[in-house]
């Protein structure tokens, strides 16, 4: 995948708005954008005083959306296109969610039967259930704790016709998240990082 730019509030926004014609994966009855204000809606609902947790709910699957999108890299591309806008948690915590994945299906028995099947699918694609030893080191990063919470509101966020507001009702606390992190401060990057 080529290089993806760095989005400011704005364009986040947009490209989560895009998400509303756009089906979460095969047999899901939710879109892409329902999926994102319901992992939002659960973490803020979880822990109200944590606007950066719950950005990482809303952008989560931003990767989904890009162009050339993979779903084997959409954390980390997610991740990238996010990092200057709302900084280094909430790209820490999009990057980490599919490990999330990983880890608890090598570490909760029951988590795996509980998955839908287009995830059970993707998890093959990203590399299956963690070892013992990848696990220890996924636990042991910055966040990683936190991506686990989101992994689990992520699996739960699939619900058709859940009332959780609308993406306009997202964008002031996108914004005070972004300035809080600097990131409003910083002029997005096009693909060539100017």
């Amino acid at each position: 995948m080529r290089s993806q730019p760095q989005l400011n509030v704005e364009q986040i926004v947009a490209v989560l708005a895009g998400g509303e014609a756009l089906a979460l994966g095969p047999g899901q009855p939710v879109t892409q954008l329902e999926h994102a204000l319901q992992t939002a809606t659960i973490l803020r609902l979880d822990r109200p005083e944590d606007l950066e947790l719950a950005a990482a709910g809303l952008v989560h699957d931003l990767g989904q959306l890009l162009p050339d999108a993979r779903d084997e890299t959409h954390a980390v591309d997610g991740a990238d296109v996010v990092r200057a806008a709302l900084g280094e948690r909430v790209a820490g915590i999009v990057a980490l969610h599919v490990e999330a994945k990983r880890y608890l299906v090598a570490t909760d028995r029951s988590y795996k039967a509980h998955l839908t099947g287009d995830s059970v699918v993707s998890l093959a694609r990203q590399g299956g259930a963690l070892d013992d030893d990848e696990a220890r080191v996924f636990m042991a990063r910055p966040w990683a704790h936190d991506a686990v919470r989101l992994r689990r509101a992520d699996d739960c966020s699939k619900v058709v016709g859940l009332e959780v507001g609308r993406l306009a009702e997202w964008v002031s606390l996108l914004r005070r998240v972004s300035e809080k992190s600097g990131g409003a401060h910083r002029p997005p990057r096009d693909e060539r990082g100017n």
